[in-house]
C-alpha cells in the first residue's frame, strides 16, 4: 500500500508538563526516555519535510457535539500554571488548512468551532515545546475533540487527511495523549491494579503494527485506566486509514503512575520493513549520552589513577547530567572481566555529573573485591554507566532480571543488597534475589523486602 497522502508523518506524543525542563527541573531525570524520544520524534518530523503540524489534544476546551480549533493568527501558550510562566511556545496558525478541515468535516455533518484568542492547553503546548526546542519550525493547526462517538472521531480523522491532501503541502499529524493515570498507588488519579492492561493494549497494538486494535479496546478498561488519550488516538487511526504503516514504539514509561507513550504510526520516509523497537538506538540524544557518560567516567578514573586528583565537573553539561540522580559505574577489562563496580541507590551529590565522577573513582579504587586500578591498566579498560530510575515495591513475581534491577533488605532495613539488571548468568528472579541477599550478608531464611528498578545503561 503506497503512502500517497500529504500526511508524511503521524504519531502519538505524551503531554506531562513535568517533561518540560523549566517545569520538571530535577524530576526530568525520571522521564528522560520520553524526553529523548521526543527529540527523535521531532527529528523525523523535520526529515519528513512537514510544513504544518496538525495536533489534537484532550485538554482543549470541550464541546459535547462539535470539534474545536484554536483560532488566532499566532497560537501561543505558556506554563504559568506549572510555575514556569517564562517558558512559552508560539507558532503561526495554518488558516488555510484549518478552513479545509472545517470544510471536509462539514461535508460529513461535523462542526469545528473556533476558540478565539484562547491560550493553548498543556496537552497542546507540551508537544509543541519539544518540536520548537528540537528544531522544527512551521505552522500549526491545534484541535480538540468532542463527546461524539468513537466512529465519529475516526471519521473526523479521515476529514483531516482529506483536507491535508487537498492542501498539496506535507503535513504531520500528532495525537496528544497520556495513557493510564492509575498505574501506581501514588498515581494522581488513584490506583487500579488492572489499569496497566490498557497501556499494554495500546503499546502492543502499535508494536504489532495493528493500530486498528485500539478501536476495539473495552470501554470499561478505558474507564478503569483513567486515560486521557484514547479519542486523540482514534482521530489518528482515522487519519492514517489506508496509508502505509510504519509503526514504532519510540518509548514507553510510567515513572509517576501515568503512562507516557511516544510512538510513530506512519512515516513517508520509513522503510516498509522497519523493525519495532522500544527506545530506538538511532535516537541521536541517546547516542550522544551513550558516548558522553562513559567518557566522563573514563576521564575521571584515568585522571585519578595518574595524578591522584578528582576532575572538576564539566563547565557545560547536558540536562540529564544536571539533575540529581543515582548511578552505578562498572569497569571491565577488554576481555569482559569485571574490574570494579560501585554506585549509589539514592543521589548524594548535587547533580548526576558529580555523582558519576565520584562513583567512577570509587569503582576504580574502593571496590573491596579488587586492588585499585593502576595507570598501567588504563588502556585495557571499558566503562559503563547505569542511571537508576525511581525504585518501586515489588514481589518476586514482579521481577524480571533482564529488565529490572532488585534491592533486597531485611525486615529491619539495616542490611541492603542490590543487583543491576541484565547481568550475564542471572536468569531467574529467585537467582537474582539470592545473589543480592548474599551480597548484603542476609541469612537465607530471613524474610525480605523487595524493591525493583529500571536503569538507563550507557556503555562504551
Amino acid at each position: 500500500m503506497q503512502n500517497a497522502s500529504a500526511i508524511v508523518f503521524s504519531g502519538i506524543a505524551p503531554h506531562p508538563p513535568i517533561m518540560v525542563a523549566e517545569v520538571g527541573r530535577e524530576a526530568i531525570a525520571e522521564v528522560r526516555a520520553s524526553i529523548a524520544a521526543m527529540g527523535e520524534f521531532t527529528r523525523r518530523i523535520v526529515a519528513s519535510g512537514a510544513e504544518t503540524v496538525v495536533l489534537i489534544s484532550p485538554h482543549a476546551p470541550l464541546d459535547a457535539s462539535a470539534f474545536v480549533a484554536y483560532h488566532t493568527p499566532h497560537l501561543c501558550g505558556d506554563f504559568a500554571n506549572f510555575r514556569a510562566a517564562g517558558t512559552k511556545v508560539k507558532f503561526s496558525l495554518d488558516e488555510a488548512l484549518l478552513e479545509a478541515i472545517r470544510g471536509f468535516a462539514a461535508r460529513r455533518d461535523y462542526e469545528v468551532i473556533n476558540l478565539d484568542n484562547f491560550p493553548l492547553d498543556h496537552g497542546t503546548a507540551v508537544p509543541l515545546y519539544f518540536l520548537d526546542r528540537n528544531g522544527w519550525s512551521g505552522s500549526v493547526v491545534a484541535l480538540g475533540y468532542s463527546f461524539l462517538s468513537n466512529e465519529d472521531h475516526l471519521k473526523f480523522g479521515e476529514c483531516i487527511r482529506a483536507a491535508a491532501d487537498s492542501s498539496g503541502r506535507p503535513v504531520a499529524f500528532i495525537a496528544s495523549g497520556d495513557l493510564s493515570h492509575r498505574l501506581k498507588p501514588d498515581a494522581p488519579a488513584g490506583y487500579n491494579p488492572a489499569a496497566h492492561h490498557f497501556d499494554n493494549e495500546v503499546v502492543g497494538a502499535i508494536h504489532d503494527s495493528s493500530p486498528e486494535r485500539i478501536i476495539e479496546i473495552d470501554p470499561q478498561l478505558r474507564q478503569t485506566a483513567g486515560e486521557c488519550g484514547y479519542r486523540s488516538m482514534l482521530v489518528a487511526v482515522g487519519a492514517v486509514n489506508k496509508l502505509s504503516l510504519a509503526c514504532e514504539v519510540l518509548s514507553y514509561e510510567a515513572p509517576f503512575g501515568v503512562g507516557y507513550l511516544v510512538a510513530q504510526l506512519t512515516n513517508a520516509n520509513a522503510s516498509k520493513t522497519m523493525s519495532n523497537r522500544l527506545t530506538v538506538s538511532t535516537n541521536p540524544e541517546l547516542q550522544r549520552l551513550t558516548a558522553e557518560l562513559p567518557a566522563l567516567a573514563r576521564r575521571a578514573v584515568e585522571t585519578f589513577a595518574r595524578t591522584g586528583k578528582q576532575i572538576d565537573t564539566p563547565a557545560e553539561i547536558t540536562a540529564l547530567l544536571s539533575v540529581r540522580a543515582p548511578c552505578f559505574v562498572s569497569i571491565k577489562t577488554l576481555n569482559g572481566e569485571l574490574r570494579g563496580c560501585i554506585g549509589t541507590v539514592e543521589p548524594v551529590k548535587d547533580n548526576l555529573a558529580e555523582e558519576l565522577i565520584a562513583n567512577a573513582i570509587n569503582a576504580a579504587t574502593r571496590d573491596p573485591r579488587f586492588d585499585p586500578v593502576s595507570p598501567e591498566e588504563l588502556a585495557n579498560l571499558l566503562y559503563s554507566v547505569d542511571v537508576l530510575r525511581a525504585p518501586e515495591p515489588a514481589t518476586l513475581e514482579d521481577l524480571d532480571p533482564k529488565v529490572y534491577g532488585v534491592i533486597v533488605e531485611d525486615e529491619s532495613e539495616r542490611r541492603r543488597g542490590l543487583l543491576l539488571p541484565d547481568i550475564p548468568g542471572v536468569e531467574t528472579a529467585s537467582q537474582q534475589v539470592d545473589i543480592a541477599a548474599r551480597k548484603a550478608g542476609i541469612p537465607a531464611v530471613t524474610p525480605l523486602k523487595l524493591t525493583r528498578f529500571r536503569v538507563d545503561r550507557f556503555r562504551e
